[in-house]
């Protein structure tokens, strides 16, 4: 059976992603915790409003916003490219 993992510098990282998580890790990550509270919050008003669709919409903000705020985390622990570290 082959083994198909990526081991740690195998495989750079290109220069789109590194710019793009240069300029997110500027953010703090509890900027991502209140937009998925901002976007829950909103959801609320909305269903008490009675704009049931727009509603749910709002509401599943909350979720992607909570991943970005665990990735940007990530970048600024971890880094974003192994193969910086090796060298």
């Amino acid at each position: 059976m082959s083994d198909y993992r990526v081991r740690a510098g195998e495989i750079n990282e290109d220069q789109m992603t590194a710019m793009m998580e240069s300029y997110s890790a500027k953010w703090p990550t509890s900027f991502f915790l209140g937009a998925a509270f901002a976007s829950m919050a909103a959801s609320l008003v909305l269903k008490a409003q009675g704009k049931d669709n727009m509603s749910l919409f709002i509401g599943q903000w909350a979720a992607p916003f909570l991943i970005l705020g665990t990735y940007n985390k990530m970048v600024k622990q971890h880094g974003s490219d192994a193969q910086a570290k090796v060298l």
